[in-house]
């Protein structure tokens, strides 16, 4: 514990705090909308932390993985286990006590459908994903993805204890954003998967190939963002709001399409994260406004 807190930064940064927060408004919004913002307090309070919990755990196993993978990435060539400023053994251990305390909280303040199901992609994320996904094929972010657009069902499950069609909606909408998010990072820093030998999109069917398949997406990420409107699930301001947050994707994408230099695609990545926290922010505007 001591040697956590002498390096709280370093094992902070293991958990990707940055991924941690888009999956914690999405987790927390599933709970909100699948309670029409009634939660009870404690499934609510526990559920987000537990969840929240077992996707660290993930994402240190990922780190403990990827090691050699992330020195040969100048955008990861300082992650702590690589520099040694946390042994391979205490973030293992680290690992296993987030997985330990946040399944404790789901199964005591949750239920048990929640647990499974966030264990599941605990396990599909920092084991199957990590090891062996990541470099079977080109495709392997649109499959993987899966894992990352889990939290809003994983929410909506901790509060109903059931698995909800307009919740699978919202991890459908997380999984085909994530694509176009993750392929623009990869086009931007193509040289560097490229060194560490891994499989994206850019390494195998080039960086034009990859732009076309951003902008495709997009349009499709604008189509399925169109589904709880015609499902009733939100109202008007939803609408409104998933059509100009997506038109503006598509600006963003159609120029990196056209942008042979490339430079609009940190841009294009740095506004998809904008993009799905101001979507989420327009569905829960949306339904309470409706309730």
């Amino acid at each position: 514990m001591t040697a956590v807190l002498s390096n709280w930064r370093g094992y902070l940064e293991l958990t990707k705090p940055g991924v941690q927060a888009l999956l914690f408004v999405s987790c927390a919004s599933g709970m909100l909308i699948g309670s029409d913002f009634t939660p009870p307090i404690e499934a609510f309070f526990f559920g987000l932390i537990g969840i929240s919990f077992l996707a660290a755990s993930s994402a240190v196993i990922n780190h403990f993985f990827d090691k050699q993978i992330d020195a040969k990435m100048a955008r990861t060539s300082n992650r702590p286990l690589v520099m040694g400023d946390i042994s391979d053994r205490a973030a293992i251990t680290f690992s296993i006590m987030l997985y330990l305390s946040g399944a404790l909280m789901l199964l005591l303040f949750t239920n048990v459908l929640t647990w499974i199901l966030t264990t599941l992609t605990f396990i599909f994320y920092g084991f199957i994903y990590t090891r062996y996904l990541k470099f079977m094929t080109s495709q392997n972010i649109v499959i993987g993805g899966l894992a990352g657009a889990m939290p809003p069902l994983l929410g909506w499950t901790a509060i109903t204890n059931s698995i909800d069609p307009n919740a699978l909606l919202l991890v459908l909408i997380i999984m085909v954003w994530t694509p176009p998010h993750f392929w623009a990072l990869a086009v931007y820093r193509v040289e560097d998967y490229t060194d560490a030998d891994v499989p994206m999109l850019p390494v195998q069917k080039g960086v034009p190939f990859t732009k076309q398949h951003i902008l495709l997406y997009t349009f499709l990420l604008l189509a399925c963002t169109m589904l709880p409107y015609a499902v009733q699930m939100f109202g008007v301001v939803y609408l409104f709001s998933a059509i100009i947050l997506g038109s503006i994707f598509l600006f963003y994408s159609f120029r990196l399409y056209k942008d042979e230099t490339n430079e609009s695609a940190m841009p294009t990545f740095a506004y998809s994260i904008i993009y799905l926290a101001a979507l989420f922010a327009a569905m829960l505007i949306d339904h309470f406004i409706y309730l």
